[in-house]
């Protein structure tokens, strides 16, 4: 067999194995030594393929599929720092638990380290940053090397998907000629079986009945407890935590990424505003809990982690399906090896006919989360550019099922203290593995192919960083409203010590751009917007949705005024809620 058929035969193995596993969306970047590959993903009956021409963009992309699917997303690239620049997007699906199989192609071994164009030592890319990599073996005629290439594709998958989910990388050394024969008879079929070469089941990961019965036996004595729900928590949670939260009258401290802010699940003990209240010098230790449940990653809000750092539990129960150790305050006491569904649904078994009545406790945490979202809808309504007001906005005006992205820094704390419960069905995504600002664009792109409706909430900044991602909404025709809060510069950085420092500020945190939007989004054909009242933001939105495509609204707002308006509203939340009828 010819060289060309040979290889045609091994990569057409391992693309279908892909299929097989359950591989739906790959994401190519164009690249010589990656053709084999690239040209037979294309020919996949079952593969959907999302070409994304810049490396950097296209894995912020496929992690944003990912994310929106939770299910494994491909990426291929070919050699050289084509590769390094997936980097930042594998590290931030490392801590971000998102499942992606990176595929490198490389030049063969005789041409490693013997000064090849484009060849880089591909070795380990990505560190520990990825589960598993694999140097695959070069293509050969023989039925034993096609069985081979099957298994490893299905390994990646499986890797991939298990718990954690991760990235994992295959690195795919390939010699010349590299064109495939795409009219090669039976091209799927090589050593191919009725299903996938090697199926994988996972388990979730659980604790004894005993176990379960203790805790439970243990937790219904305790009348001063708090669930915390933060990023990463499985869907399949949200109902039944929020039936343990009522039968042991736990209140739920719920980061917006925890996704319990919003749908049709019962609201009745969900904490949404601790974020502005736990602020106030009234908070004292009669707020202290004794036993704190946490679920998924830490939340976003420092003001929280400082409370648990000042306000201590005897206890903290950390429940991870994996040993991933999420106490960034230190304070755990139990790390509870459990899948979060199976943990609550197995406690609520075992307090099936145990049912706590409302406590001063609970209804101390229920009443003045409820003082306070009174206080924020209220002071939030101004009529000057408030960016705290743009979420109460969105909160109001996105349809039902759509998705919301948040950019780090000031946008994402915004919707911690400014997204309130609601009965929407909305996903919130953010990308809070590594908490960067770098190709928040692109994964907002992906997050977008899975939902009719998308809209990125995001500063100048992180909208800068990635002003390329655009290309994908034109290429794709994908439908994306981006919220660009303009303050000309790092917002946050007015808020932290360093904007006491007039002297280097403004050069070094500040760091005013001058920038107009405008013309880079009529360079992807999108639709530009520079609001000028909130009227115009919500026609802005409201059209957009109406109209899909790619919509950028900008709203300029000025960093120091928006400074003011938070702590003038965080002094007014201390000021005004009312604590005495719970005092002791």
């Amino acid at each position: 067999m010819e060289h060309t058929d040979v290889l045609t035969t091994y990569i057409a193995s391992f693309v279908d194995e892909l299929a097989e596993a359950q591989i739906e969306d790959v994401v190519i970047s164009p690249g010589s030594r990656s053709t084999p590959i690239a040209m037979l993903m294309a020919e996949h009956p079952h593969i959907r393929v999302h070409l994304n021409i810049d490396e950097r963009s296209a894995g912020f992309f496929a992690l944003g599929i990912a994310k929106a699917k939770n299910k494994p997303v491909a990426l291929v690239c070919t050699s050289g720092t084509a590769a390094a620049n997936y980097y930042p997007a594998v590290v931030e699906a490392h801590y971000s638990r998102v499942p992606l199989v990176v595929i490198t192609a490389d030049r063969p071994y005789e041409l490693r380290e013997v000064g090849a164009p484009q060849a880089i030592n591909q070795q380990f890319l990505f560190g520990h940053y990825t589960k598993w990599f694999v140097d695959t073996a070069l293509p050969e005629e023989s039925s034993e090397m096609n069985r081979y290439i099957r298994t490893i594709a299905a390994r990646a998958v499986s890797t991939s998907s298990s718990s954690p989910k991760g990235p994992v990388h295959v690195n795919v050394p390939l010699r010349e000629p590299i064109v495939p024969n795409l009219s090669l008879s039976n091209l799927w079929g090589s050593e191919k079986r009725d299903k996938s070469y090697v199926s994988f089941m996972n388990g979730d990961a659980t604790l004894s009945q005993a176990s379960f019965m203790n805790l439970a036996h243990h937790l219904q004595k305790q009348e001063k407890g708090l669930i915390v729900c933060g990023d990463q928590l499985s869907s399949d949670a949200i109902e039944p935590i929020s039936r343990l939260a009522q039968a042991l009258q736990f209140p739920i401290i719920a980061d917006p990424l925890s996704q319990l802010r919003s749908g049709t699940h019962n609201h009745a003990f969900v904490i949404d505003t601790y974020d502005s209240f736990l602020k106030s010098d009234k908070i004292t230790d009669d707020f202290r809990p004794d036993v704190i449940i946490r679920f998924g990653a830490m939340p976003i809000s420092k003001t929280l982690s400082t409370f648990l750092r000042a306000y201590e539990p005897r206890e903290m129960l950390v429940v991870d399906e994996h040993d991933g150790w999420r106490d960034p305050t230190s304070r755990a006491t139990s790390m509870i090896r459990c899948h979060e569904r199976i943990f609550a649904a197995e406690l609520l078994s075992h307090l099936s006919e145990y049912q706590r009545k409302s406590t001063s406790w609970s209804s101390r945490w229920i009443d003045v989360n409820h003082q306070t979202s009174c206080i924020l809808k209220k002071l939030q309504r101004t009529e000057e550019w408030f960016e705290g007001r743009v979420v109460g906005e969105l909160a109001e005006l996105l349809p039902e099922r759509a998705a919301l992205f948040v950019g780090n820094s000031m946008p994402i704390r915004d919707i911690d203290s400014f997204f309130l419960r609601n009965s929407k069905e909305i996903s919130i995504f953010a990308n809070r593995g590594a908490n960067g600002i770098d190709g928040v664009v692109s994964t907002a792109l992906g997050v977008s192919t899975q939902y009719e409706h998308a809209v990125l909430l995001i500063g100048d900044l992180s909208f800068y960083h990635d002003l390329n991602g655009l290309l994908a909404a034109k290429m794709h025709q994908l439908n994306l409203t981006i919220v660009l809060i303009n303050n000309d510069g790092g917002g946050i950085f007015s808020f932290l010590p360093q904007s006491k420092e007039e002297k280097h500020f403004e050069f070094l945190f500040g760091t005013p751009t001058g920038l107009q939007f405008e013309h880079a989004v009529n360079l992807y054909d999108g639709i530009f917007t520079s609001a000028k009242s909130w009227k115009e933001f919500r026609d802005a939105i409201t059209d957009s949705i109406i109209q899909g495509g790619l919509h950028v609204i900008e709203i300029r707002t000025n960093r120091q005024q928006n400074v003011e308006i938070h702590r003038k509203i965080w002094e007014h939340v201390s000021e005004e809620i009312n604590l005495s009828k719970y005092e002791e």
